[in-house]
C-alpha cells in the first residue's frame, strides 16, 4: 500500500475506533490527517471503501497478533491469559457502535467481520479448547463446537447497544466479564489455578 493511502487508512481507523463509523465524515478524516478531502478522493472512491480497507488492515493485524500468541504459549491456559491481555489492549477506548454502524451501512465490511469471526476466531477457540482438554486443564465434558460458537457470539453481543447501552455499560468491562465467565466455565480446578497465576503475571506487566 502506498504511503499516503496507508496513512489515510491508519488515520481513519483511529477515528472509527474512537467515535464509531457513522459519526465520522470524510471531512473529519481530512481534518484529522491535515490533508484536503480532494487528496483522500484521489485514493478512495468513497467512505465505504475506506471502511472496508481499514477493517481488512485491522483484521490482518489481529490475525498476526493472535497467531503469535498461539505460537509462544506453552499450554492452552497460557493462551487464554495472553488472549485476555490482547483483548484489554484491543478494546481499550473502542466505540461499541463500530459493529452496528458496519452492519447497517457497510455490508461489504460487515461480511469481512462475519468471516473473520466465524472462521479465524472460531477456529482458534476450537483449537484452544481441544488443546486444553488434552492437557487436562479444561473439562472433558465440553462440547467444543458449541462452546466455540458461544464464545464468538459473546464477543459480538457486547457490541449490541440495545442489550448493553453505552451510557450504562463500559464496553471493555463487558467484554472482559464475558471472557472471564467463559474461562471459569471451561477450566478444571488445576486449570483455574494456573490461569489466575498467568493472569496476575500479565496484569503486572501492563
Amino acid at each position: 500500500m502506498e504511503e499516503v493511502k496507508k496513512r489515510i487508512v491508519i488515520g481513519a481507523s483511529e477515528l472509527f475506533h474512537k467515535y464509531g463509523i457513522r459519526s465520522v465524515s470524510m471531512d473529519d478524516i481530512a481534518r484529522h490527517l491535515t490533508v484536503s478531502k480532494k487528496t483522500i478522493y484521489q485514493y478512495f472512491k468513497d467512505k465505504d471503501e475506506i471502511v472496508t480497507l481499514t477493517l481488512r488492515a485491522h483484521m490482518e493485524m489481529e490475525m498476526k497478533e493472535y497467531d503469535e500468541v498461539f505460537e509462544v504459549a506453552t499450554n492452552a491456559v497460557e493462551e487464554l491469559a495472553l488472549v485476555s491481555k490482547c483483548m484489554r489492549k484491543d478494546f481499550k477506548d473502542m466505540n461499541p457502535s463500530l459493529l452496528f454502524d458496519m452492519q447497517k451501512y457497510h455490508p461489504g465490511a460487515w461480511k469481512i467481520w462475519l468471516d473473520f469471526k466465524n472462521e479465524f476466531i472460531k477456529d482458534h477457540v476450537v483449537s484452544n479448547l481441544k488443546r486444553g482438554i488434552e492437557e487436562g486443564y479444561f473439562r472433558k465434558d465440553i462440547d467444543v463446537e458449541v462452546m466455540a460458537i458461544f464464545r464468538v457470539e459473546q464477543v459480538q453481543l457486547a457490541f449490541d447497544d440495545s442489550v448493553f447501552p453505552s451510557d450504562q455499560f463500559d464496553f471493555k468491562k463487558v467484554q472482559m466479564q464475558f471472557f472471564n465467565h467463559f474461562v471459569h466455565g471451561i477450566v478444571t480446578e488445576k486449570g483455574l489455578e494456573l490461569f489466575e497465576a498467568y493472569l496476575e503475571k500479565t496484569l503486572q506487566q501492563e
